[in-house]
């Protein structure tokens, strides 16, 4: 007889159905849900089932074995293109007749200080030279942290950057530029493709706990003071009542 009356692997999927995950909107839910592989990058897929031995020309199997990187919390403040540590091992003196010993490949770092239009601001961020290679393929660093998705940013500072980027992009604010009207119009029509509504921006790049935290904000309501609701309910008998007859709130005035 089974322990449980769902299968664990699903309970992530089930507490979205239920409580305050349900109330969530529905573009948010959608964003968990719809979970897309990262781009290779640690490897690359041969993009088919089979090869031809160049040696003897028998069509072989082959198995796209993919390299899952760890990502240390560091990760999450910076951009690292979706390089990440790498666990193997390695022959000790570099013989292979003697021992494996365990390593671990990481990325080399830079700190670089990247400019957003959008945002008008400069940031110090600790990125790998395939970030760098990535902003020069999409032509900027605006155009990088819109274009590429959250499974290839792979970062909490990459998503809130998209996410404040989308916000002023939904909002189209007069500060941006304040004493150059032109270059600020210009500036929101380069980039008006990425426009969304303000109302799904704000929802953009939270974790879980976030938005849960937010969507509890929301739906709180402050206790009514009871003054309040005897005055709301003096009101009603006072419209509803002839002004001929007598009054009644608790109890009856000759």
């Amino acid at each position: 007889m089974p322990l449980h009356k769902f299968p664990p692997a699903t309970w992530e999927a089930l507490k979205l159905k239920e409580g305050i995950y349900s109330r969530l909107p529905p573009h948010y839910l959608k964003s968990l849900t719809e979970s897309k592989k990262p781009t290779p990058v640690h490897w690359i897929p041969h993009g088919a089932k089979y090869k031809l031995n160049p040696k003897s020309g028998q069509r072989e199997r082959v198995q796209d074995v993919p390299i899952l990187p760890y990502f240390p919390p560091e990760a999450d403040k910076g951009l690292w293109g979706g390089e990440g540590w790498i666990s193997g091992f390695r022959y000790a003196n570099n013989d292979k007749l003697s021992t494996r010993v365990k390593k671990t490949w990481k990325p080399q770092l830079f700190d670089r200080e990247l400019y957003s239009e959008i945002l008008d601001k400069k940031f110090t961020i600790t990125v790998t030279m395939r970030t760098l290679d990535l902003i020069d393929a999409a032509y900027g660093f605006d155009f990088y942290i819109l274009k590429t998705p959250k499974e290839d940013l792979n970062s909490k500072l990459g998503m809130d950057l998209k996410r404040a980027m989308l916000l002023r992009l939904a909002r189209r604010e007069s500060n941006l530029h304040p004493d150059d009207p032109a270059k600020r119009e210009k500036i929101y029509d380069r980039y008006k493709e990425f426009v969304i509504s303000y109302e799904e921006a704000e929802w953009v790049g939270l974790t879980l706990e976030e938005a849960v935290e937010k969507q509890r904000v929301l739906e709180k309501k402050d206790p009514v003071p009871l003054f309040k609701v005897y005055a709301e309910e003096l009101a009603q008998q006072l419209e509803s009542q002839d002004l001929t007859e007598p009054l009644v709130v608790g109890q009856t005035w000759q």
